[in-house]
């Protein structure tokens, strides 16, 4: 995978006062990118397209 590919954006439930952010790279054929945007070369998770949009659709649900 070649992660230079990457189009970062923070996630939309991120805050903005510079606490606990998320970015995520979906640009990428099949994977879905989450990095930690205060550190980011510290390490990236991959996952598959179909078990990100599993995983954002169950946090929504919780959330309601």
């Amino acid at each position: 995978m070649e992660l230079t590919d990457a189009r970062w954006r923070t996630a939309t439930r991120s805050s903005n006062n510079g606490g606990d952010c998320v970015e995520v790279a979906d640009n990428l054929p099949g994977r879905v990118l989450v990095r930690d945007s205060k550190d980011p070369d510290r390490g990236t998770l991959a996952f598959t397209s179909a078990a990100w949009h599993a995983f954002v659709e169950q946090a929504r649900r919780l959330q309601s």
